[in-house]
């Protein structure tokens, strides 16, 4: 070991530094029982009126577009007679029809609200406060600056409220790479000493990250959820505005009977031409569609996972999510926890509420589709699982309609492509296969197959009409909003980013069709996901990677271009975008990764967004923090305590109290490592040999962390 690293070992320890921790405030929350009664509050939730007509005309008017869409492809598959294959059409279209038909109805209830709604201010008077908010990012494996740089900014954004005394900060890691782990606890140190916030900012790290992101935060209300009547979760990658976060917890205030409230996080910080399609069509999509769903779901609301603040005591007593029974990736822990989360709040007797036009939060998206389908397999699994929480006793029916969405939201796309494939059987049957006239029974007249091609080609523009006609909305709503249509670069260069995002995004869905596909069918046969950490910066993959990962879709879309063009031309040329996409599947992937595509289309003023334009102050901050503290080089766990003895101090001052005979398992990585450096003569050689679990085993453990002081001093 060398001079410098042996002297910082031999330095006295630090000061007495304020507690990692505040003192525990117990909040028991038990698991929930899927099956048995509820335990419910009364009289929470106030009536609403109107919403019982809103839902009647959203969901009514579903019903009635589909009925008629129904109708109208019977009529275009009257040639495939009473055929397996036209009766299979019939019922796939009337299914995927009807999602699309309800997110029309619900983006027509938000072009209404939106135009009709007084946009809220940002310079309204900031109310005052009377309880504390916690404010909790859960952490795994995540680049310590980024959790840091956006920490600060917050932090600062809210001293800036002057009612930063009502609010306390904890990071709550899972991480399980030991180097991140010991850089977490250096940038929590240091996030501290620049903020003045010792008092305030908190960390806590889970050995055993059990139930996952669910688990960590309800660790933390068992802990520490006495103290705090509201918590404000966050996401590594979140951002918000002071006076937003002041609001919410002042919402919370004058309703006693809200258990929780969604905002509508903002995807910024997008560079890739992937993310900043994205983020264009979230701001510029995303209003309108929250705006349509918190009209219709009123008190019924559903939660994201994050940016949003949640009632502790109902969290508590509603929300202990029990293990699903079998085994992984369809039992097991919840892993799209937080639609059953609220399922279980609303249950309770509590209100769920989405507040669509308060602005001041934010988020990132991931750089590219790659990076969306290794989160969307994830996503994929937990939602499918939703299947088993469907029948629970006590549930709102909107709530299981929201869970039914969330299965629908990855089940449609090997639907869609089963209508794809299923409507190039019936053209192939219609061209292969002699009809039969009369059938098996008896019959005066001839069944003559006739397929209406005036009314197929009107069905198919009627159907797309549909598809497409929230982003029209949305399109719409922002020429009425003058600040939105300016800070986007006017209504000609807004309405040119519709256009990239509609004939980009329509290229890049039938890869995004098969991805789900298959990740659809990889829960059915019993795959678990596992768990990684998000990539959330740079979008390039290798082109050997992508090559690699791609070429599939490039195949499957040549087989199917030959079958359609084996059926007729017609067939061809109306599958052309499906065609189209899938065969250039490969450089459409390297193209979205491009962060030089996406700065081409920034400079001609295209998929603009506001925030991209003129960020937010607390945007900017976090952006400058993150630049400036991801200077810092990475470093070995081992090394970094030894060269620096305040972090070694609250290291060890932050270790659990050894393991007593016959108290818990033994764990076998801790066993296992500390074998290996009681048994070595160099602290070097020894560290090295460690594997990843070995290591964190021994840095979690007082004895482990002996054994590697005392040898490092030895050498």
């Amino acid at each position: 070991m060398d001079r410098v690293l042996m002297q910082a070992l031999e330095a006295a320890p630090a000061e007495a530094q304020h507690p990692a921790l505040p003192p525990p405030s117990p909040l028991e929350m038990p698991v929930q029982s899927l099956k048995g009664e509820p335990r419910r509050e009364t009289g929470l939730i106030p009536p609403t009126r109107g919403l019982a007509l809103r839902r009647a005309l959203v969901i009514g008017g579903a019903v009635v577009m589909t009925a008629i869409g129904g109708r109208q492809m019977y009529l275009v598959l009257n040639g495939a007679g009473q055929s397996f294959l036209g009766w299979a059409v019939l019922v796939l279209y009337v299914v995927l029809f009807a999602w699309i038909a309800l997110a029309f109805t619900s983006a027509l209830g938000g072009l209404i609200d939106m135009l009709a709604r007084r946009r809220r201010g940002d310079d309204e008077a900031l109310p005052a406060l009377s309880m504390r908010t916690a404010l909790l990012m859960p952490c795994y494996n995540e680049h310590p600056a980024r959790i840091a740089a956006g920490l600060q900014s917050i932090y600062e954004s809210l001293e800036a409220t002057g009612r930063l005394d009502h609010f306390d900060f904890f990071i709550l890691s899972d991480t399980t790479d030991p180097d991140v782990w010991i850089a977490e606890e250096a940038s929590f140190l240091a996030l501290r000493e620049r903020t003045g916030g010792a008092a305030r900012i908190f960390y806590r790290r889970r050995a055993k990250n059990t139930e996952r992101k669910a688990g960590n935060i309800a660790d933390w209300v068992r802990r520490f959820g006495g103290a705090y009547p509201f918590m404000l979760i966050l996401d590594a990658d979140s951002v918000m505005e002071g006076g937003t976060i002041v609001r919410m917890a002042a919402m919370m205030e004058r309703e006693p009977g809200t258990g929780l409230i969604q905002t509508l996080p903002v995807i910024v910080n997008g560079t890739t031409l992937f993310a900043r399609m994205q983020q264009f069509a979230g701001r510029i999509y995303g209003p309108l569609i929250a705006h349509g769903i918190a009209r219709w779901h009123g008190t019924e609301g559903n939660y994201w996972g994050h940016n949003a603040i949640i009632r502790t005591r109902a969290f508590a007593e509603q929300a202990g999510l029990p293990i699903l029974p079998g085994r992984a990736p369809f039992g097991g822990h919840v892993l799209s926890h937080d639609f059953v989360e609220a399922a279980l709040i609303r249950r309770g007797g509590w209100a769920v509420h989405m507040v669509a036009d308060l602005p001041g939060s934010f988020e990132e998206g991931p750089p590219s589709l790659t990076d969306v389908a290794v989160r969307d397999r994830r996503w994929c699994q937990g939602n499918i699982q939703h299947a088993a929480v469907l029948p629970t006793r006590g549930l709102h029916w909107v709530s299981r309609l929201h869970l039914m969405m969330g299965i629908g939201s990855y089940v449609t796309s090997p639907l869609w492509l089963i209508f794809l494939l299923f409507g190039v059987l019936i053209s192939l049957q219609a061209r292969f296969v002699r009809p039969d006239y009369f059938g098996d029974g008896p019959s005066l007249f001839p069944n003559w197959p006739k397929v209406d091609p005036v009314l197929a080609e009107q069905l198919f523009t009627a159907t797309m009409t549909v598809l497409l006609a929230p982003k029209i909305m949305a399109y719409v709503a922002l020429l009425f909003d003058g600040r939105l249509r300016r800070a986007c670069g006017g209504g000609i260069r807004a309405f040119g980013g519709v256009l990239v995002e509609t004939l980009i995004g329509g290229l890049i869905a039938p890869i995004a069709m098969l991805i789900q596909s298959s990740a659809v069918v990889g829960v059915l046969l019993g795959r678990d996901s596992g768990w990684n950490a998000q990539k959330r910066d740079d979008g390039r993959v290798p082109v050997g990677a992508v090559i690699a990962g791609y070429w599939q879709y490039t195949v499957f879309g040549l087989i199917l271009a030959g079958a359609a063009y084996a059926v007729s031309t017609p067939l061809f040329l109306w599958m052309t975008p499906v065609l189209v996409g899938l065969g250039l599947a490969v450089p459409l992937v390297l193209l979205t990764s491009s962060r030089s595509a996406g700065r081409a289309l920034r400079r001609v003023g295209l998929l603009r967004t506001p925030e991209e334009a003129a960020p937010p102050p607390s945007l900017q901050r976090a952006l400058a923090l993150y630049r400036q503290l991801g200077e810092a080089k990475e470093e070995d766990a081992m090394r970094r305590l030894i060269r620096d003895p305040a972090l070694r101090r609250h290291h060890l001052d932050s270790l659990p109290p050894p393991r007593q005979r016959g108290q818990g398992a033994i764990d076998a990585n801790l066993v296992v490592g500390c074998a290996k450096l009681a048994d070595a003569d160099d602290f070097e050689t020894a560290w090295a040999s460690l594997s990843r679990a070995e290591r964190s085993a021994v840095l979690g453990s007082r004895e482990g962390m002996e054994l590697a002081l005392g040898l490092a001093r030895a050498a």
